[in-house]
This record gives C-alpha cells, structure tokens and sequence, in this order.
C-alpha cells in the first residue's frame, strides 16, 4: 500500500493510495498517534470516504429510472479502491478516481472525484472533496467521512468515558438512530441530546444502538474533549447537512462524520432520485466542499 507523507513543526499526516484515506496524525510535542489505528478486531478502517453512497441503500440495491443497480456493502466504494496520486507538495496530497467499466455495473455515472489533504496553518488539516460529473445526464451521489480518532488520547490518560462532546454554544440537540437490524434511518422517532455549557459526557452506552445521525446543519464544529474538558479534536464542518457520531460500544475511538447525504429511510422504495439528502450534479458540473480538523496540543 503506497503512503504519502506531509508535516510541518506540529503534525505529521500520512494518506493512502488505497482508498485516499488519511491513516495516520502524529502530534509531533508528544510523540501520540491521533488517528485510530484500523485494528481489525475491533474496526478495521482510519477515516474512510463514503462515496457514492452514505450508509447503506435498503435491500441492497437501488433503481434509477427503471434499472436497478446492486450495492451490498454500505458507504459505496470509493473506499475500497486504488485512487491515483496527482500531485504532492510539501504541505498537500492529491488524489483522483475516476468512473471505468467495474464502477460502472454498480454505479452508472461518469464521476471524476479528487481529494485533496492539505495542511493549514499550525494543527490544522482541510480535506476537500471535488466531484466532478463528467457525463451529460443529472448525476446523484452522496459523499461523506468517516475519521476516527484515539480515544482516550493516549494509554494512561483515562477511558473513553472520561471524555467529552463539545458542541460549541449549543443547548440541545435532536438526532435521529438507524435500525440496527438493517442500518436505515428510522425517522418516525427523535431524540434529543441534553448539553451542558455545550458539553455531554461520552456515556460508555453512548454507541450501544449504532450512530446518533444529526440533520438539517445543526452542527457546524463538534469537538472531542479531554477529561479536563479541553478541547482534543476539532471538527469544522459548516455547510454540512448531516453529521454522524459513531463508534463500536466500547472502541477506543470516536468518529466524527460530516456528510453530504445519508444512509435511507427505513423502508424507502423510491427511485434514486427521490432518497433522503441526495445531492444532484448537472452533466459537466463539479461541486467542492471542504472540512477541517484541528488536532489541538492539550498537554
């Protein structure tokens, strides 16, 4: 598996070919792996990209027009492919993927997806998505991510439970769960997240019924937070429409998950077209979208 690496004074950030996936933020004050380590058993992944699909598609297929297509795995594929490298700089990493015959059978459009990771100023990391829809009918995807990050920040240094969400100059908060049987979206029921000066305890039950999934742009920063509740990991997602928070019930990780697009309703029959958060481009159009994170020196 071919890794690239970017740094400056304060982080050290290693991205993958595979899958153009970030695998690796050394805090370079402590010497402390950020990012989750993909163990397998427990969840095998860093920061997956979730394209062209959010979550899973109901019964394992989906229609556009009078075609059905299959997907059997949940978040799409992009993940799980070889992106080519573009370019590297001394502070950015490109990756491309583009539309062949294999993504075609699953996947009709003719996409073009780059990703680019680039170090900001200090202990920040921008993660840009840019989809391309370089065919001539309306073209439907969703895309996401998926990072998860060490919690607790190192051996020693508490239990997950120790920590914190931050919602910064939030009150409250609703979010809807998924049917853990099937992993849709079961929206006949929310649920309301009861914030303390914008924090909430990181329950060890938090995560016993799969992601809390937050609509409608009500989060545009959450952040993980230390025992002392100083902020850990910074998520700056503005313009998002849904973000997830998930782990495994009692993994030593957290991820933080600002998507365009979500997994569908439980129960949806419709055509493509008609799924919950779906973004649409017109033929030769692109769409870029951005999210930060903050890896913050609490020591």
């Amino acid at each position: 598996m071919a890794l690239h690496v970017i740094e400056n004074d304060q982080i050290k950030v290693t991205v993958a070919d595979a899958g153009a996936e970030l695998v690796s933020v050394i805090d370079k004050a402590t010497g402390a792996e950020r990012m989750w380590n993909a163990d397998p058993a427990i969840w095998n992944r860093h920061a997956p990209i979730l394209f062209p699909f959010v979550g899973k598609v109901a019964g394992g297929e989906y229609r556009v027009g009078d075609k059905t297509y299959p997907m059997k795995s949940q978040h799409g594929f992009a993940r799980d492919r070889d992106f080519e490298l573009v370019e590297k700089t001394d502070t950015a990493i490109i990756h491309r993927l583009a539309a062949d015959q294999a993504s075609k059978e699953i996947y009709p459009y003719d996409f073009v997806l780059t990703v680019t990771h680039e170090i900001e100023d200090g202990r920040k990391l921008k993660v840009t998505w840019t989809v391309e829809n370089a065919g001539q009918e309306t073209m439907y995807y969703s895309i996401g991510g998926h990072p998860g990050f060490c919690v607790p920040a190192e051996p020693g240094r508490g239990e997950r439970s120790d920590y914190y969400l931050e919602f910064p100059g939030k009150e409250e908060l609703t979010y809807l769960l998924l049917n853990t049987d099937n992993g849709l979206a079961v929206t006949d029921k929310f649920y309301e997240l009861a914030l303390e000066d914008g924090f909430v305890s990181i329950a060890r039950d938090m995560f016993d019924l799969d992601a809390m999934v937050f609509e409608d742009g009500q989060i545009d920063c959450v952040r993980i937070a230390d025992p002392d509740k100083k902020p850990f990991i910074s998520l700056y997602c503005q313009g998002f429409p849904y973000v997830g928070i998930w782990s495994k019930p009692q993994g030593p990780f957290v991820c933080l998950e600002p998507w365009l697009g979500r997994t569908d309703d439980d129960g949806f029959e419709g055509d493509l077209s008609n799924k919950t958060g779906e973004q649409t481009l017109a033929g030769g159009q692109t769409c870029e979208i951005s999210y930060s994170l903050e890896f913050h020196d609490n020591h």
